[in-house]
């Protein structure tokens, strides 16, 4: 005779993905070499491991919050958006690809403008998001890092832009290389108006911004260990047929070499910033 140690009164399971337990999603987040922090650790050190020092990746709302005085800020240009200039279609219209990243990252497009003070110093910061369509540039990125500085030299303010890209946005074709131009035109107005720039490369950053505004700042500040760079690794080395050097693309490499003048801590680039404005907006 078996003993029931227990009897299922339904067959199937019956609990709903919703009413299940589990840890929350983002409660833990485990770093490429295997460490695991806790989310709010995480958030109270900058979105920096303190296990290994590794960068997570984050968005405009978090650098945002991490730069300006108390984390508050007056957004610029927030309504400007892209369109489908060239009626566009790979895998799927990009009018389409444009509503759903919309919808799921609550963006208007790959880059915010923003004007608050760091450190008590007022200044305009413009940051992309990688998670717009890998932070592509495109007609809007450069519209709006154009009125970015256009508000700069009104208000005599520096200026500064967070780099996290893929590149040039291919469903724009030659309306996103335009940009470059563009935003090169606006930032030697900047300089003639003798106002600072500072670029601060975040990984990855790569493409025409590498080729471009993200390499031509006064000062040019890194993350630890940001892949930087135009083509990728395996294209150059298909191309000069040579192995890379060791932590080739890092940006301490490109430190190094004299492309990087500083790598800078996320813990500690609000005060970096806020030193270098003061020490260099003053001589201007």
């Amino acid at each position: 005779m078996a003993f029931e140690w227990f009897k299922r009164k339904a067959q199937n399971i019956t609990t709903s993905t919703d009413e299940k337990k589990d840890v929350p999603k983002g409660l833990w987040h485990q770093t490429p070499s295997g460490k695991v922090v806790e989310h709010d650790e995480l958030k109270r050190n900058n979105y920096v491991s303190p296990e290994d020092g590794f960068h997570v990746r984050i968005g405009s709302a978090e650098f945002f919050d991490i730069l300006f005085d108390e984390g508050k800020f007056t957004e610029l240009d927030a309504n400007v958006e892209s369109i489908d200039i060239l009626n566009f279609k790979d895998t799927k219209p990009y009018a389409d690809r444009l509503k759903e990243v919309r919808a799921k990252t609550k963006l208007t497009d790959s880059i915010r403008n923003a004007v608050g003070t760091v450190k008590g110093t007022e200044m305009v910061v413009s940051c992309m998001d990688f998670a717009f369509i890998g932070g592509s540039l495109g007609s809007v990125m450069g519209e709006k890092i154009k009125r970015a500085i256009d508000y700069c030299i009104e208000k005599k303010l520096p200026y500064m832009i967070i780099c996290q890209s893929g590149g040039a946005r291919m469903q724009e074709a030659t309306y996103s290389l335009m940009q470059l131009a563009k935003v090169q035109a606006k930032l030697a107005q900047l300089s003639e108006a003798g106002l600072l720039y500072i670029a601060y490369l975040c990984d990855p950053t790569f493409g025409g911004i590498t080729a471009s505004f993200a390499m031509t700042a006064d000062i040019i500040m890194a993350e630890p260990k940001a892949l930087i760079g135009f083509a990728g690794p395996r294209v150059i080395r298909e191309t000069i047929g040579r192995d890379l050097p060791e932590g080739f693309q890092t940006s301490e490499f490109l430190q190094e070499k004299g492309f990087v003048d500083f790598i800078v801590k996320r813990t500690e680039i609000r005060d970096t910033v806020a030193k270098t404005v003061n020490l260099l907006a003053s001589k201007a």
